[in-house]
């Protein structure tokens, strides 16, 4: 059963709030980081991103980034832009996009748990990005961003979100990509806590190289303090925990590069072979199994002749292109290294998978239906990994308005 307990958010003032907040550190390019920091000096990016602190010919070392961010840290701590609640507390957090909301909490799950199975992942992670994210969580004894977790419907949870909400929110700001973020804390933290002992398992939907980083963070603070006892706030990690039936997952499209040495007409004779090719003109497949692809201005619609595999993972859309496509037509056997292939996250759409290819960035790309949650639960319960870049989840948690101190 999962585990779950209040924590003393370290958060910005109300007033400040919506300047503090700030986009996911993996979801945006250098040169952007630089222009929002220039614009906005409250920005929660001089915490997780401090390469925007530096000029674009500037290459600072590790230790000199990682300074900086816990400097930045500290100063809004220091002036009051970020305070520190005095009471462990259970928050409730709801984002909405137009007619999409979704309503969870966030709250502090159990490292143990993960490495026990209980918090379930569907993805491996970079040991790269991972010692990342370790170091710099370890220099600003801070875990900065929400991890993003998924559990099937419980009633008592969603009676005591529906009741929380009716109270006067902590925050309700939209961010500039129109996204509604309002949080309320909790009045009944503990009914919060004994209602997800009767939650089997918590799924991460967003966040591995986060999660995976507070269990590398856990282990090295264990292992070098003499009063380990297990306890502490770093065998901890913070997340925004929601229903399974609030969430929204968008597809993760693929361009590439080149076909491989294949002349256009040599691609589609091998793709003809497994599949139905149909000039439908439509840009975003209308059912699981279609994929459209984007050749030379044209979108075609492709359906495989064979009903695809039931096992979990290779019945995955992703699967099927990696399979029977990538892999043995364009000689992409490794998606995660293989550096002809581009993964485009849905929210960005079909307009940039034809930008990509009619510019010449790319010769070809595909537009996926989404994977569900479904079946993410379907693999993440057989101990399975999907596919890389197999899920995108829309919107996304802001960082900086809710922090987690680990010492």
């Amino acid at each position: 059963m999962a585990t779950i307990r209040g924590f003393k958010a370290l958060r910005p003032t109300q007033d400040l709030a919506k300047e503090v907040s700030s986009v996911p550190y993996d979801v945006i390019y250098a040169d952007e980081v630089r222009e929002e920091i220039q614009r906005n000096p409250h920005s929660f990016l001089r915490v997780t991103r401090p390469d925007g602190e530096y000029k674009s010919n500037e290459s600072p070392a590790e230790q000199e980034l990682l300074e900086t961010a816990r400097v930045n840290l500290s100063q809004m701590i220091a002036t009051g832009v970020l305070v520190q609640d005095q009471d462990d507390s259970i928050y409730v957090y709801r984002l909405s996009s137009g007619a999409h909301s979704q309503t969870g909490i966030v709250a502090c799950c159990s490292v143990e748990e993960y490495e026990s199975e209980i918090i379930k992942r569907h993805e491996k992670t970079r040991p790269d990005k991972v010692e990342d994210r370790t170091r710099h969580l370890l220099a600003l004894e801070a875990q900065t961003g929400l991890v993003f977790l998924a559990f099937r419907d419980n009633q008592t949870v969603s009676r005591l979100i529906a009741e929380t909400i009716n109270d006067q929110p902590l925050y309700d700001l939209t961010a500039p990509d129109g996204v509604r973020h309002t949080i309320w804390r909790a009045s009944k933290p503990g009914e919060f806590i004994s209602a997800f002992k009767s939650v089997p398992e918590i799924y991460i939907a967003d966040g591995h190289h986060r999660v995976e980083s507070a269990r590398l963070a856990k282990t090295k603070l264990s292992e070098s303090s003499v009063h380990h006892n297990g306890d502490e706030e770093y065998n901890y990690l913070i997340a925004g925990i929601f229903p399974s039936s609030d969430l929204k997952i968008l597809p993760y499209n693929r361009a590439v590069k080149n076909l491989n040495t294949l002349s256009g007409e040599q691609f589609w004779q091998k793709v003809e072979a497994n599949f139905i090719v149909v000039a439908s003109g439509e840009k975003n497949p209308k059912t699981k199994g279609n994929i459209c692809v984007y050749f030379k201005g044209a979108w075609k619609t492709i359906s495989p002749k064979v009903k695809t595999d039931s096992d979990p993972i290779n019945s995955l859309d992703v699967s099927l292109l990696q399979n029977m496509i990538l892999s043995p037509i364009l000689g992409i056997h490794d998606p995660r290294t293989d550096e002809r292939i581009q993964f485009i996250g849905g929210a960005r759409g079909t307009v940039e998978l034809e930008r990509l290819v009619d510019t010449g960035t790319c010769a070809i790309a595909f537009s996926m239906f989404p994977t569900t949650m479904e079946e993410l639960f379907a693999v993440s319960d057989i101990g399975e990994i999907m596919p890389p870049k197999s899920t995108w989840f829309e919107p996304k948690l802001r960082d900086g308005l809710l922090i987690h101190s680990i010492q």
